[in-house]
Formats: structure tokens, C-alpha cells, sequence
């Protein structure tokens, strides 16, 4: 009975310890998400006095950016998702100590706000999954988890809340962290997974409210000549975002030719470089195309603003700029941006689906085609929009640009950039160990 009753005390430990990990996670998410808007609406007040003032602070800020990271936050560079992926494939616990760190997890916070701050196309929800993984790890040290599937777990069920936290979708975290992250259903961790989510939501709706990312919709898209929207949307965001996700992988191996020679030599001028690139881009779009573009894509979704084609293609271009340039953000908020840009054009040429109706295709569809997670693209448009009634036709949608998706780009974007990212890594513990091996 004294053994059965420290194994019931210890499990109880452990479920306190996951709960606290998710609260924590859950307003550090929130805090994230208020300092990265004070950001954007920081660089929205710089733009509406000076529009020119980011020909200087663009580049600047990259560079700082980019310094700082080396400097005191190395590790914290990328989206944050393919650093969670590879920790989730790595044996070896000691690299995965020095990726999830609480440091790098304040980097991302620090950073991807001041790149918000510059212009650079990145979003938080992506940074949100690193962070809420290296939180439930501290959590796993602090219990003195050995165990390779617990500590994975952990690390599995704090990146899924963490995403959920940022977007307030906690059924899309689940799938997410099926889907993309694990890509498998184990029972013990589906449990954990799903206590941490619910715990990190509840914390978030305490904090903010119960909210939906782009509001509420009430559209509707009846079977038949309305889902003319549906082949349209699948097939064009499949392939932008297929292409996308192929120039991605292609550039996280190096820069061809005389650009790469020169990143490599003069790495801060050309990071200052990109950043006068996007400050040039922004100038065009008239500030479209700075940060997350999450006012654009809710305008957009509620009717009360219409761009041009050039907003999605710039956005589109801006987004490879920032990725080139190695800051710190994710793609999650910028690709929803670029899909409700394609999805709002493209309703113009679409007079029998409702214009709404082909925004949120567009998002899904281009989504999907940019991270091959139709499951994903699908709820995480249902959810933000608060819209169940074109489920049906999301789902096709992002299943069509899932196959076009495919056969431009073979690689899953996340699991590509995770391969990469394991590989140098591993390398660099090898080297390592090599030197001190001579020493």
C-alpha cells in the first residue's frame, strides 16, 4: 500500500507539473502576443509619419537583429518549428538541452518582435512552438524524466500548446501536433498532448477572451457551381505555395553562386541588404507587405479591404527576403496573409461562390501548399474564422493543393528544414567532440 500510494503521489506530481508547464506556456503566449502587436502598431505609427524613415530602420534593425542573435541568443535564428521537429527525431539529449533552452525561447520572444518592428515579414506563431517546447523540457528536466518517449512527449505536447496559445486554436493544435510534428498517434503522448493544450487554452481565454484570430464569418459554399472556387483556389495555392516551400529548401542549403559567396563574407551588409530590399517592397505596397499582415488578411476576410494581385506577389517576395536575411519568425501568419491576398483577388473571376467563401479557400489552399498539412490547413481556417459550415469545401481544397503541392515540391517544407537542421547539428557535435578529442 506505501508503494502503491507513492506511485499515485508521484503521478499526481507529474499531472500538477504538466498543468503549470501549460499555464506558463499559456501566458507567455499571451504576453508574446501583446508585445508583438505593440510592435506592429509601433511600426505603423513610424510608417504613417515617415513612410521613408524604413529605408534606414529596416536595414539597421536586421542588422541588430542579426547581431544580437549571434551575439547572445545563437540558436534562436529560423521559424522555431523544424528546431521542435528535429529535437523530436535526436537520441541525444545533451543538443536537445542546448536547443530548448529558456534563453533561446526569450530570444525568440525578443527578437521576432523587433523584426516586426523593421518590416520583416514574419509571424509569432511559429517562434510559440520552440518556446512552448523548450518550457514543458525545462518542466521534463525539472522532473528528472529519463525516459526517451516521456521527454519526447513533453517536448511534442509543449510545442503543439504553444501554437494553440498563439493562434487560440486548440483542436488545431492537436492535429498539428499529429499531423506536422509527430506525424504518428501515440497513445500516453496524445493524452499529455492534450491536457497541456486544453490547460495552455484555458489560460489564454482567461487572459484575452474567448476570441477568434480574424473574427467571425458566416459564409457558406453549397455543392456544385459554387465549388468551381474549390479547383480554382486548390490548384493556384497548391502550386505558389508548392513553389514556395521548393525555393525554401533550396536556399536553407546556401545561396547559389555570387550571392552565397558573399553572405558568407560580408554576412551583416548582406543581411542590411535584404532589409533595405523590404523596405523598398513596403514603400511599394504602400506598408502592405511589413510583418505579419494579419490586419491585411483580416480586412480581407471581412470584406472591408481589397488589394491587388501585387499584394500577394510582393508579400510572397517579401517573405523569401526575410528568410534569406536568417532572423528570427515564422511563416504561419505571413501565409495566411498571402492566401486571403490570392483568395480576394481571385473572387472577382468566381461571381457564383460568396466572396468570403473563396477567402478562406485561398487561405487553406495556400497554407497547405506552403507546409503540406491539409488536416492543419483545414481546421486552422475553420477555427480562426469561427466557421464550420465550409469545412467540407476546406477540406477538399486543401487536399487538391496538398496533391499539386506534392508534385512541385516531393519534401514537406518543416520535415526538410528539420533534416537540414539535424544534420549541421549533429555535424557540429561531432566536430566538437573531435577537437576536444585532440586537446
Amino acid at each position: 500500500m506505501r508503494r502503491l500510494a507513492r506511485v499515485r503521489t508521484l503521478k499526481w506530481h507529474r499531472t500538477i507539473m504538466y498543468c503549470t508547464g501549460a499555464v506558463l506556456i499559456g501566458i507567455i503566449s499571451v504576453i508574446f502576443a501583446h508585445i508583438g502587436d505593440w510592435a506592429a502598431e509601433l511600426r505603423y505609427h513610424v510608417v504613417a509619419r515617415n513612410p521613408w524613415s524604413m529605408l534606414v530602420i529596416a536595414p539597421l534593425g536586421l542588422v541588430a537583429i542579426s547581431w544580437l542573435t549571434r551575439l547572445l541568443f545563437n540558436g534562436a535564428q529560423g521559424s522555431g518549428i523544424p528546431q521542435t521537429i528535429a529535437t523530436l527525431h535526436m537520441h541525444n539529449f545533451v543538443l536537445v538541452d542546448r536547443i530548448l533552452t529558456l534563453r533561446i525561447a526569450l530570444g525568440k520572444i525578443l527578437m521576432t518582435c523587433l523584426g516586426l518592428i523593421c518590416g520583416a515579414s514574419i509571424g509569432r506563431e511559429g517562434p510559440s512552438v520552440q518556446i512552448g517546447a523548450s518550457i514543458m523540457h525545462a518542466f521534463s528536466r525539472a522532473m528528472g524524466q529519463h525516459n526517451d518517449v516521456t521527454r519526447h512527449g513533453m517536448i511534442l505536447a509543449g510545442g503543439a500548446a504553444g501554437m494553440a496559445a498563439a493562434f487560440n486554436t486548440p483542436l488545431a493544435g492537436v492535429v498539428f501536433a499529429i499531423e506536422e510534428l509527430a506525424h504518428s498517434f501515440e497513445q500516453k503522448a496524445s493524452g499529455r498532448t492534450l491536457t497541456v493544450i486544453i490547460f495552455s487554452g484555458i489560460t489564454a481565454i482567461a487572459l484575452l477572451g474567448n476570441y477568434t484570430y480574424f473574427g467571425r464569418t458566416n459564409v457558406f459554399i453549397p455543392v456544385g457551381r459554387a465549388w468551381l472556387a474549390v479547383l480554382v483556389c486548390g490548384v493556384s495555392g497548391g502550386l505558389a505555395g508548392g513553389i514556395f516551400a521548393r525555393l525554401v529548401i533550396r536556399l536553407s542549403k546556401g545561396l547559389p553562386a555570387f550571392l552565397g559567396r558573399f553572405s558568407s563574407r560580408f554576412p551583416l551588409v548582406f543581411v542590411a541588404l535584404c532589409g533595405l530590399l523590404l523596405a523598398l517592397i513596403g514603400l511599394a505596397s504602400d506598408g502592405a507587405t511589413y510583418g505579419t499582415g494579419y490586419l491585411q488578411a483580416r480586412g480581407i476576410v471581412d470584406g472591408s479591404l481589397h488589394y491587388p494581385a501585387s499584394f500577394f506577389l510582393l508579400k510572397y517576395i517579401s517573405m523569401l527576403i526575410t528568410f534569406c536575411s536568417g532572423i528570427p519568425g515564422g511563416m504561419f501568419a505571413p501565409s495566411l496573409a498571402i492566401g486571403a491576398g490570392m483568395g480576394g483577388w481571385a473572387e472577382q473571376f468566381l461571381p457564383h461562390t460568396s466572396p468570403g467563401g473563396v477567402v478562406l479557400l485561398g487561405m487553406a489552399a495556400y497554407f497547405c501548399g506552403v507546409a503540406q498539412s491539409p488536416l492543419t490547413a483545414t481546421i486552422i481556417v475553420m477555427e480562426i474564422c469561427d466557421n464550420q459550415q465550409v469545412t467540407l469545401a476546406l477540406l477538399a481544397t486543401a487536399f487538391l493543393s496538398f496533391g499539386v503541392s506534392r508534385m512541385v515540391c516531393p519534401r514537406p517544407l518543416y520535415s526538410a528544414l528539420a533534416t537540414g537542421f539535424l544534420e549541421k547539428t549533429e555535424q557540429m557535435a561531432r566536430q566538437v567532440s573531435h577537437d576536444r578529442l585532440e586537446k
